[in-house]
């Protein structure tokens, strides 16, 4: 019986038996907010963490906020067992710079392929292929002001749902095929999705290793009567160490003047098992014919040495959400350590 309660952690296994001094180790005395049981033949504790000290000096074109400094981290903890009938069953709770639980997510397995219930935090089918660029680091659009930034309601870029109390189901692997579906109904607040259903297809040929090739559809609805319908197409290609890129995306918005679309590219490569450098571009374009064209550059790299990782962008964005003369620029320098 595998029980989480508001601040108590009870393990029972067939053998009756439990290790109190791991329980000590990992240092749970809560994983909480809700209650889920499911009989297991065992069960499986971790807790794995990051933390990270970044610099970034940054200017957004609407004020330049100056160099900062800031610091990032993240505690995962991590149960699982076994059902009598063979179903994998997870449960995953995250604190991430807070003093309460940030994501979470309860996640079935089996012959079935995984079903995945999402809490917090989700991210939609779409959401999770929207820019499979490479890079070393992070997007030529990461220095838009945040993650799907809006310009008068308008997306500046074409990305995925995310979203709290989502259902996420992958089939099992078919012959290097798989597909992902998404689906969230309803309680959407002003700016967040009220009902939101999306599909990813990934496709590995056996007959040519190291091309990936996916697309991704999307349809989203928003407490104010906004609908979406987004559409992406992508390909990878790695070989010995050098990956490479491209993506179309197009977006359909009941906005007048407001549908989109965008291109993007990219390359990295591996100089040795632990560093990478890349180069990255995204294009997004507007309807409107009084837009101007949103581009993004980047170049980044990343150095790992064990746990610990160091990471550097600097990236550019002209015309951002489409007004000529709004350039901004981001770059970062981020240390950090995983355990």
């Amino acid at each position: 019986m595998l029980i989480f309660p508001c601040l108590l952690l009870i393990i029972k296994t067939n053998k009756g038996v439990i290790n109190m001094n791991n329980l000590r180790k990992i240092g749970l005395s809560a994983l909480a907010g809700s209650l889920a049981t499911f009989s297991v033949n065992a069960a499986d504790l971790s807790v794995s963490g990051s933390a990270s000290i970044s610099f970034d000096d940054t200017n957004r074109g609407f004020g330049d906020r100056g160099n900062s400094f800031y610091k990032g981290d993240s505690l995962k903890f991590n149960g699982s067992g076994e059902t009598e009938g063979g179903i994998g069953v997870a449960v995953y709770y995250e604190l991430d710079g807070t003093a309460s639980m940030d994501d979470h997510k309860l996640t079935l397995t089996g012959g079935f392929g995984t079903l995945v219930f999402d809490g917090h935090g989700g991210s939609s089918a779409f959401g999770a292929i929207d820019d499979k660029t490479p890079n070393a680091y992070e997007e030529a659009w990461d220095v838009i002001d945040t993650n799907g930034a809006t310009t008068g309601g308008v997306p500046t870029v074409i990305n995925g749902v995310s979203a709290n109390n989502m259902f996420i189901y992958t089939t099992p692997d078919m012959g290097g095929a798989t597909l992902t579906a998404s689906y969230i109904n309803g309680g959407g607040s002003v700016g967040t999705p009220e009902g939101s259903t999306s599909f990813a297809l990934k496709v590995a040929p056996e007959a040519m290793e190291g091309l990936t090739l996916g697309m991704g559809v999307s349809n989203n609805t928003t407490a104010e009567s906004v609908d979406t319908d987004e559409t992406t197409f992508y390909a990878t290609y790695a070989t010995g160490g050098i990956t490479v890129g491209a993506q179309m995306s197009d977006l359909d918005i009941t906005t007048t003047g407001s549908d989109q679309e965008s291109i993007a590219y990219g390359i990295t490569y591996a100089v040795n098992d632990d560093m990478s450098i890349g180069y990255s571009y995204h294009e997004l374009e507007t309807e409107s014919t009084t837009d101007e064209d949103q581009k993004s550059t980047g170049i980044s790299a990343s150095y790992t040495m064990g746990g610990m990782t160091v990471g550097a962008v600097s990236n550019k964005t002209d015309s951002f959400g489409g007004t000529a003369g709004t350039d901004q620029e981001f770059t970062e320098v981020s240390l950090s350590f995983a355990f």
